[in-house]
């Protein structure tokens, strides 16, 4: 079962990486679409096939070939080396006062690799979304009280004045400094 569920994961990545090496070639190469040929008639009836030239094509054979070699065959590699070599982890029991972490219990190690580096564990994904419902309620909370005041104003037909701006002393101070010159200045009362 393991071992069919990492040939799954391999093939997948294999086919993933195939397929954007060929979407990646396609658009930045342009392939050609026109195949027709132009015969040009030349002295002496010799026939010249005029056709497009092919160097796209060869370019993206080229491309395709060195991603192959390049993501492909690396990673088949090493599943097969993790395969033949390492293999399924065995079923051991448990020493006393260690604790496994979450990627332990998987027996396949590119898995094990996998939920180590690469994915969270049950217990982040269970805290992401215990965030996530906190979040929401604290939202809720937020829009009722909103919501209430709202109805408060409304029912004693007050203005929206529930919050409150702190004016500090020294912005009152240099107002009352610069009106003070400018009285002395202009010489009025």
């Amino acid at each position: 079962m393991t071992l069919q569920r990492s040939a799954v994961v391999t093939l997948i990545f294999i086919i993933f990486t195939l397929s954007t090496v060929v979407l990646y070639c396609y658009v930045s190469m342009g392939i050609s679409t026109s195949y027709r040929e132009a015969i040009r008639q030349m002295s002496e009836h010799r026939v010249m096939h005029i056709k497009p030239s092919r160097w796209s094509w060869n370019r993206f054979k080229d491309m395709i070939h060195f991603y192959i070699m390049l993501g492909v065959v690396p990673s088949a590699l090493v599943a097969t080396y993790v395969n033949v070599f390492i293999g399924p982890a065995r079923l051991a029991e448990i020493p006393e006062g260690y604790v496994p972490e979450a990627h332990e219990y998987f027996p396949h190690p590119i898995t094990r690799w996998l939920m180590k580096y690469v994915y969270r564990s049950y217990q982040q994904e269970y805290e992401v979304m215990c965030h996530h419902i906190y979040e929401t309620e604290y939202q809720q909370k937020l829009r009722k009280a909103e919501h209430r005041i709202k109805q408060k104003i409304a029912e004693k037909q007050d203005t929206q004045a529930y919050y409150f701006q702190p004016v500090t002393s020294r912005n009152e101070r240099a107002i009352r400094d610069r009106n003070q010159n400018a009285i002395e200045i202009s010489g009025s009362n």
